[in-house]
Formats: structure tokens, sequence, C-alpha cells
């Protein structure tokens, strides 16, 4: 049986990127991203402590996303893979999910970098990124594992 959830949104993701074309496919493409994080004042004691960890993943809502396909080319290939096995903005839920790099934090505003993530968008939770449990040794890289990520200048054309 299908449930429905409310997702809240806790603060708002400022970027450089107001476009999807020029926003980079990964953080990484683009490490001197620069933007911030503000939570709405209500949630700021939900951040004590993260100024502890260097990177922070990021849940927000891709609000321009387009149609939903549940399988199409990706930014990476032409060939169609289903949404559930890449990272295409274009889902049933319009989740995103990014780590940045955590800079500094100013009682709301968190500085970040290497960030992937258009202006404006809504952010709906913030996690640390923990090597110890987030880094998996044997992981492998799927259908990806041959594709060029980096060597695209702005990471989508």
């Amino acid at each position: 049986m299908k449930k429905k959830f409310e997702i809240e949104q806790i603060g708002i993701i400022h970027s450089p990127y107001k476009t999807k074309d020029e926003c980079p496919i990964q953080g990484q493409v683009r490490p001197e991203g620069k933007g911030q994080v503000e939570l709405f004042p209500e949630y700021e004691e939900g951040l004590e402590t993260i100024e502890t960890f260097s990177h922070i993943i990021l849940f927000y809502i891709f609000d321009q996303a387009e149609k939903i396909k549940l399988s199409r080319p990706t930014f990476l290939d032409d060939s169609p893979h289903g949404v559930f096995a890449s990272r295409h903005p274009c889902r049933p839920n319009s989740i995103g999910i990014s780590i940045v790099k955590l800079e500094k934090r100013n009682k709301n505003i968190l500085e970040v970098s290497g960030i992937d993530i258009l202006d404006n968008s809504p952010l709906v939770d913030i996690k640390p990124y923990i090597p110890r449990f987030d880094c998996f040794k044997n992981a492998n890289n799927g259908w990806i594992e041959n594709k060029k990520v980096c060597s695209k200048p702005l990471g989508r054309e």
C-alpha cells in the first residue's frame, strides 16, 4: 500500500548556479564552487557541533526538475538507464543528495564548497559525512565505471 509523506523545508541553498546548464553534475567536477546553506533560524540549534566535520550531506528538492521518466539517457551516457540507477534529477520524489565540503559555520549559515546544486533549492535535511560509515572500500561504479566524468568543464555539456 502506497503512503504519502510530508517533508518540511528547513532552509534554502544558495549557489552561483542559476541554470541547469551552469551547474556541474557532481561537486567534485568543480570543487571551487562556493555556496551557502541557510537554515531557517528555528533549526539553528540542530547545527550544534556540525563544524567538527569536514564534509556534510545535503538533502534537497529538485524543484526545477522536468518531467519524470523512469528510464532515460543520462548526462554521462546516451544509452537509457533506470532513474534509480542514475542520479538524474527527474525522479518520482525529486529528492537530491550532495556531499559538500563544510568551510565554516556562522550561526545558521554554512559556507560550503564543491556545491552542485541550483541556487535557491529547498533544503530538507543535513547529515554529517562520516568516512568510517559512508565509504565502502569494495564498492563499484556500476555502469559508469568507464565513463569520463571530470573531462567536462561545466559538467553537463
